[in-house]
């Protein structure tokens, strides 16, 4: 089934934000020795997929628009550091279940690396309704909004009208898609550079918050290994009896766990348990990177 102008349109001004925002967090990854990996760029031997495609704890599959790693080059995945999305929308009636669609796609992957709590960002234009955005960050994501008019300003400055009302016509709607599909990819440099431009102030922003995260220092790390034995009490009366006399035993029973909190300089925290010592080495070597 064709798709209509109206979708149409929309798909290719998600593109070219994507492909404006792609040049800030090339250098911010470049300056600090990170690897950009980006659906826009060429399969890279460690991914021969056209995709950027990450799994998450159960083996399902999610295709992304920026995945910065750790450690990560041509012929091998790193660790991920960060999971970035960019979406355009015009009406905000559509803005509640593209908020969903970018949870579902970021968030399942995040809670399979929350043991080295990746950075989630969304880097959005056009209209969004308030409450979306905070639906995004109230599941901690860093959001930035590049307004419509920004938009619509940059593409009127090279002569292209993307502007458009709830009830535009499909067929008044054909031409702007016409011209864009004819842009060269020296116009839509050209046009990435500008809005770049127009939103440096959101675009600024949005990578001091990139770099806040992924730039945080391990400050001190933490290991309690913790021995004995489970005592199961049927009431809450006898478990605190129990606390009221205790005394540490004089040599500690078998090992439980161990017990990992990694504190960062920027009040993050990470707490992870661990049945034995090679797990644990496994974990904290995952830093490293």
């Amino acid at each position: 089934m064709a798709q209509s102008p109206a979708h149409r349109l929309g798909q290719m001004l998600g593109e070219m934000l994507e492909q404006a925002l792609e040049p800030a967090l090339a250098a911010f990854c470049a300056n600090h020795e990170l690897y950009l990996d980006t659906a826009r760029r060429r399969p890279r031997r460690a991914r021969p997929a056209s995709t950027v495609t990450w799994a998450d704890g159960l083996g399902n599959q999610h295709d992304l628009d920026f995945v910065i790693e750790r450690g990560g080059t041509d012929r091998e995945i790193g660790i991920p550091a960060a999971f970035i999305e960019t979406a355009w929308r015009r009406y905000t009636k559509h803005s509640k279940n593209k908020a969903q669609e970018l949870e579902a796609a970021v968030l399942p992957v995040a809670a399979k690396w929350s043991h080295v709590k990746p950075f989630a960002g969304v880097v959005l234009a056009g209209e969004f309704t308030s409450s979306s955005l905070e639906q995004l960050r109230s599941n901690g994501f860093v959001v930035q909004r590049i307004p419509y008019q920004t938009v619509v300003d940059v593409y009127a400055s090279f002569d292209i009208d993307i502007s458009s009302q709830e009830g535009t016509a499909e067929a008044d709607l054909q031409p702007k898609v016409d011209r864009l599909e004819a842009l060269s990819d020296d116009e839509k440099h050209s046009i990435g550079e500008r809005l770049r431009d127009a939103a440096s102030t959101e675009i600024e922003t949005f990578i001091e918050d990139l770099s806040a995260a992924i730039l945080r220092r391990i400050d001190s790390v933490s290991i309690l290994p913790l021995h004995g034995s489970e005592t199961v009490f049927s009431t809450v009366k006898a478990a605190i009896k129990l606390l009221v006399g205790y005394a540490p035993p004089q040599t500690p029973g078998a090992l439980i766990r161990f017990e990992v909190v990694v504190r960062y300089d920027n009040g993050d925290r990470i707490v992870a348990d661990f049945a034995n010592a090679a797990d644990a080495i496994g974990f904290l070597e995952s830093f490293e990177c």
